[in-house]
């Protein structure tokens, strides 16, 4: 069984990989999502992360069809205790301008419960940062489900250094429950949004970091290497802004380590990600038990402090 990280002051911990559970009921449904699950469980896994959002930008959806999907899988194997689910709340377009409003949190962790047929979250996640909310109201809505036991942590995903510097000191000021895990965008590509001042607060606060989009929605894969190759997946259309010199000078290096290791583009991507400082696990999703048993091999691949340089000085190459 893969080594468990802490996840920060959470009280939780996590093998160096959490599944993104943002594919179920969009590119991955169910019966397949189960097998998926269970391989994934089987394997190790803890942590299962999703949204009431996903998958609200799909046609026809309104958000709510992942923690269903996760929901129904976790009523079929009749047990929860060796799962986490992490979800969040605060991104929903129904909401209006204000989607923090204690009303709202409220509201709609209840209905994340009843989608996902549980009495408690692991992980509540704050999804994006409400500067038209006061912060006191924000932190107190999200203390109060803490002290009535239907979360057991809290988190802050895309917050800037600034914001979760100022919400963690005042939950201390109030004794109320406070953010002990951050979910940030940082991959090969994309590092500045981490890097720097939000890092240095998470190691210096022990909050626990378990970051999105680890291959870039697919590029750092390495299977996109032209325009010709945009329609290999539903997300093929998002990788046009990556086919620069840069970023496929970026891929020629992850082809070298790949040649040195033999292990694949994916898990070269997220165990690099796992070695960085304040990093606790990437997030990464799969749509078949093909794809999520590469993703495992990151969970035993050791790079070597040569290999590991390269691709930090790739950061400069590819523009990031």
């Amino acid at each position: 069984m893969p080594k468990l990280r802490p996840l920060g002051s959470s009280g939780l911990s996590t093998p160096a990989l959490v599944f993104g559970g943002n594919v179920f009921g969009w590119t991955l449904q169910t019966p397949q999502a189960f097998d998926v699950l269970d391989r994934f469980i089987e394997a190790g896994g803890t942590m299962i992360d999703t949204a009431d959002v996903y998958s609200a930008w799909v046609p026809g959806h309104v958000g709510g069809e992942s923690e269903t999907v996760i929901g129904d899988w976790l009523k079929r194997r009749g047990r929860r205790d060796d799962v986490l689910i992490a979800t969040k709340v605060g991104m929903l377009p129904i909401d209006g301008p204000k989607p923090l409003d204690p009303e709202l949190i409220a509201r709609h962790v209840e209905a994340s419960l009843n989608r996902l047929q549980t009495d408690y979250i692991d992980l509540y996640y704050a999804h994006q940062d409400d500067p038209d909310t006061p912060m006191d109201e924000v932190l107190h809505a999200f203390s109060k489900l803490v002290d009535a036991g239907k979360v057991k942590a809290l988190g802050a995903s895309n917050f800037s250094a600034e914001r979760l510097g100022q919400s963690l000191e005042m939950s201390a000021a109030r004794g109320w429950a406070a953010y002990s895990v951050l979910q940030p965008e940082f991959n090969l590509i994309r590092r500045h949004r981490f890097a720097g001042a939000l890092r240095d607060l998470c190691i210096e606060k022990n909050i626990g970091v378990l970051s999105y989009f680890g291959l870039a929605s697919g590029f750092l894969t390495g299977k996109y290497r032209s325009k010709a190759d945009i329609g290999k997946s539903a997300r093929g259309d998002r990788m046009t802004a990556y086919f620069t010199e840069p970023h496929m000078t970026l891929l020629g290096v992850m082809d070298d380590v790949a040649a040195q290791t033999g292990a694949s583009l994916s898990q070269i991507s997220l165990a690099w990600i796992a070695a960085q400082p304040g990093i606790t696990a990437p997030i990464a999703s799969a749509t078949s038990i093909k794809q999520l048993d590469e993703l495992l091999g990151s969970l035993t691949l050791e790079l070597s402090a040569e290999q590991l340089a390269r691709l930090d000085a790739a950061e400069i190459q590819a523009g990031a």
